[in-house]
């Protein structure tokens, strides 16, 4: 039956609920990013060559799957919605896979990276089954970008609060679980967040709406990957998030290597629980929690683009800036690494605002709601830029001449974690920052589309 577009406010049980979603993907995405490079070389002793190829070529793969998945999400039909269903039925697979990718059995070389190629294979399928309808989620939560902008920003509070939860308990707790046996740790620690993780995708399914509703029409693949590949913003934006990606991972996954071998903290501890490595980044996760929280007051400012452009110019000089400091400069290492982090808090909330803003471009184009192929062709260029992201340090690391367990690395090693940790990812949030300049959807176009998708939607009832 038609009538008007359910514009309805987000309750803050709902908005609560679409960010515990992200809280639960970041709590494996955080240890993977942040520790499964060091886990992988230094803990379980897969050479660093071997896993930088392992890296590339299972996230490649892995981000192929993501279109795919998009397609599936918009085809689905059930009492539940086209999205919410993966939440419920993935949550446990999920986990499992999650424990399985750390489960550190004892074998040779070979058999080590047979095993890394197999269960990260396995884990990033599963992640990709329900994060990517889980995505996709915030294009029909609300027909009003200011409430998809809110429900972003709960997003990226909770994502921020899992991450900073990981930053500063992973470490303790893989010493405290594991007793002295680091495989042991990391492997009774993934237990720990996958249990929560599943819990919290639980929680997103019952406490979310699916507000646009789908109608009948006609499905060509190929035309929706053609208007899609027509949408100028979000090519742009799909670009900047890879470099942005790059940029970032290629940050974290340095972090413990840069703290141990450069600045020479080790796992005493600096402040409370937390040893240097914890402490740099608990401190960066906080301030990425900060950027997210104050990013609605910014927008009031300044438009989307706007912002972005500043905010990754901004990061690539804090990592620059760190890279002008001295090996005894861990304070002031700390800040710089704390304020790029912050600013990349602005950058994804920003980056997933875009890409729903995208996604209703696309729709107002076309004529077709394609949200779920939109924001998994997203991630799939967030994942590209993951996969290369992750092979570069252990790239760099064997480029290097990096020995595991050897607490004196050559000058020749330390060259290059400083170039991992500092140089080039201030380079990649540089070009970020000139791509983003090509964006076209400002907010008087937005409102425009707002209006003209709403009549349409009242009109066919889908509300």
């Amino acid at each position: 039956m038609a009538g008007k577009p359910n514009t309805a406010p987000l309750s803050m049980v709902e908005k609560m609920g679409y960010g515990a979603g992200d809280m639960a993907s970041n709590f494996y995405l955080g240890v993977i990013n942040v520790f499964l490079l060091y886990y992988y070389t230094d803990v379980w002793g897969i050479d660093p060559a071997s896993a930088a190829f392992m890296f590339l070529i299972t996230k490649v793969i892995d981000a192929v799957s993501d279109p795919c998945m998009g397609l599936i999400a918009d085809r689905t039909r059930s009492r539940w919605g086209r999205y919410r269903p993966y939440l419920l039925w993935g949550a446990v697979p999920a986990g499992l896979l999650g424990y399985l990718l750390f489960l550190g059995p004892e074998l040779g070389e070979s058999g080590k990276l047979i095993f890394a190629y197999v269960s990260y294979s396995l884990f990033m399928l599963a992640y990709t089954a329900i994060n990517v309808p889980y995505s996709a989620l915030l294009a029909v939560i609300s027909p009003l970008a200011e409430e998809r902008i809110k429900a972003t920003q709960f997003r990226f509070i909770f994502a921020s609060l899992g991450t900073l939860i990981v930053g500063a308990t992973t470490k303790p707790l893989v010493a405290a679980l594991g007793d002295g046996d680091e495989v042991a740790g990391f492997r009774l620690t993934m237990i720990f967040f996958a249990v929560l993780a599943a819990g919290l995708f639980w929680f997103t399914f019952f406490a979310t709406k699916e507000r646009i509703q789908p109608v009948k029409q006609d499905s060509n693949v190929r035309e929706e990957i053609g208007v899609l590949l027509k949408n100028i913003s979000w090519i742009v934006s799909a670009i900047a998030g890879i470099s942005v990606i790059i940029g970032l991972i290629g940050r974290i996954s340095s972090a413990a290597f840069y703290t141990k071998y450069v600045l020479k903290i080790g796992e005493e501890n600096v402040l409370w629980w937390m040893d240097g490595t914890t402490l740099i980044i608990t401190c960066g996760f906080l301030g990425q929690l900060i950027g997210a929280l104050i990013t609605p007051t910014l927008l009031k400012f300044f438009e989307k683009r706007t912002l972005m452009v500043l905010t990754n110019f901004g990061c690539a000089g804090s990592i620059l800036a760190t890279h002008a400091l001295g090996p005894d400069q861990y304070m002031l290492t700390l800040l710089m690494y704390s304020v790029g982090i912050f600013a990349f808090g602005i950058i994804c909330t920003l980056l997933f605002a875009m890409y729903t803003d995208c996604a209703e471009y696309g729709e107002w184009i076309s004529g077709k709601n394609s949200a779920g192929l939109t924001v998994s062709a997203s991630i799939f260029s967030l994942k590209a830029g993951s996969a290369i992201g992750s092979a570069v340090p252990a790239s760099l690391l064997a480029m290097y001449g990096f020995v595991k367990g050897q607490a004196d690395q050559s000058e020749s090693t330390l060259e290059g974690i400083q170039l991992m940790f500092n140089v080039l990812p201030a380079v990649f949030f540089f070009v970020a920052g000139l791509v983003m300049l090509a964006y076209k959807i400002d907010r008087k176009l937005l409102q425009t589309i707002e209006t003209e998708l709403g009549e349409k939607r009242a009109r066919l009832g889908e509300a």
